[in-house]
């Protein structure tokens, strides 16, 4: 504890927190979601909690904890599901929020502080008749920084494409942990070195976003006789051309969890999610009869504010699992891709397997220009070895299963430590300080 006392005397002049309950509070996210998580991860905590409010002071910060040799965790808003934020050898938690300015605003991008609510830079961007590309459910607490070193997917990906090949990240600057630190701007697909590695390989003080041109989109349901329907449905939107931000499919058993949507939502019938651009409403509105659905809700934003009702992006994605999830904490949540080509009957065959084991939830996107189905599905959680079990037989049935009850990178099957992210890893973190016992292969 000597090398913390005299690491807080280097820093004097910077905001700490050091209270039992903070310590604790700032070394969690939402890995809850997952039960096995939970009991590996609950007792984890920080020794310190720091909260830089100038790029100087994280420079002072980076170069402290590199002099005396202290472990440290870069969180945003704590979001994440995997345990990212948690620091599991103890040491500095390094709490970026303070870092939330908007620094520039030009055509069709926007420079901006990691820590930055993103909720509060698509607000911004918008005075200014721009949006950003994509964003997550949980954007009203989540940081810049902290979708960028966790996040892949999110509202917009049906549009642009997922997080990584969107094209929305510009460009990134990152501190490395040094005793001297050096800021490194990185440009081009060098942004994928810190891209969704966790913030294990540099601390992210900046970042530069692309934006286009803001679209004042529907929020809309539409219900399907059946949930393979609902499926076939958000593909022929796909297909379609029809311009949506979001396409969100749930089953009906999600009903329960949906109520402040009264008859809009009932569990009466299976559901899709969406955000539509208003120059499509007649096309789209079309299109749902043509599948047999019925339109439940079509609102302006301002509409669905005055009617009580949350954004549709808080429909969709975790949001959905965390509407269960407060519910009834019997639910856990699986993440898979689903091959498109079959989609609806595989999903026909699983719901007929799992019965009320397992309730449907699915996102679509797109990967390199092609449609994209990930399912982000609840389980009643009995124990690990059946987790384990469904989440091979899932793996059976041809879907690429993402493990989300799993706090070491590799292992999540979202993104691989090849060579060039190990060296720039070694150089960023030459003293293997930053997020410890989160990536496999350094382990």
């Amino acid at each position: 504890m000597n090398n913390l006392a005299a690491f807080q005397r280097d820093i004097e002049g910077i905001a700490c927190l050091t209270s039992d309950g903070e310590l604790r509070s700032r070394a969690r996210d939402y890995y809850w979601y997952s039960p096995v998580l939970d009991a590996q991860l609950r007792d984890c905590r920080a020794d310190i909690v720091v909260l830089p409010a100038t790029e100087d002071e994280v420079l002072r910060v980076a170069a402290a904890v590199a002099r005396h040799r202290l472990k440290v965790t870069v969180r945003g808003g704590g979001t994440g599901n995997y345990g990212q934020a948690v620091p599991l050898q103890g040491g500095v938690v390094l709490d970026m929020t303070l870092l939330n300015r908007v620094l520039e605003i030009g055509p069709g991008f926007v420079r901006v502080q990691a820590g930055a609510c993103l909720e509060a830079v698509l607000n911004t961007v918008r005075a200014e008749g721009q949006q950003l590309m994509i964003y997550p459910s949980t954007m009203s607490i989540a940081t810049v920084g902290g979708f960028i070193a966790g996040g892949s997917a999110g509202i917009g990906s049906v549009r642009h494409g997922i997080l990584r090949e969107s094209g929305t990240m510009r460009s990134l600057r990152v501190v490395t942990l040094e005793e001297q630190p050096r800021v490194l701007t990185l440009k081009g697909k060098d942004v994928e070195l810190v891209h969704h590695a966790w913030g294990t390989n540099g601390i992210m003080i900046e970042a530069e976003l692309a934006l286009v041109p803001a679209v004042d989109w529907l929020q809309c349901v539409a219900l399907f006789p059946s949930y393979p329907e609902v499926i076939r449905f958000g593909s022929a939107v796909q297909a379609s051309g029809i311009d949506v931000f979001l396409l969100s499919a749930v089953d009906r058993r999600f009903g329960p969890y949906y109520r402040d949507f009264g008859a809009r939502f009932d569990g009466s019938a299976d559901a899709i999610f969406t955000m539509v651009n208003p120059s499509d409403r007649a096309r789209f509105t079309e299109l749902v009869q043509k599948h047999g659905g019925t339109l439940s809700m079509c609102m302006t934003p301002q509409e669905a504010q005055a009617a009580g009702l949350p954004p549709v992006h808080e429909c969709a994605y975790n949001h959905t699992t965390l509407r269960a999830l407060k519910v009834d904490r019997g639910w856990t949540y699986l993440q898979m891709v689903v091959p498109v080509d079959r989609a609806p009957e595989l999903v026909a065959q699983q719901i007929e397997r799992y019965g009320d084991e397992m309730l449907m939830h699915h996102e679509f996107a797109r990967l390199a220009g092609q449609p994209r189905l990930s399912g982000l599905v609840l389980l009643q959680y009995l124990d690990e070895e059946r987790l384990d079990e469904v989440q091979q037989e899932l793996r059976q049935d041809g879907c690429h299963v993402m493990n989300a009850h799993v706090y070491v990178l590799e292992k999540s099957g979202r993104k691989e430590m090849g060579d060039e992210e190990i060296r720039f890893k070694h150089s960023t973190d030459p003293l293997g300080l930053m997020n410890p016992g989160k990536i496999l292969s350094l382990s």
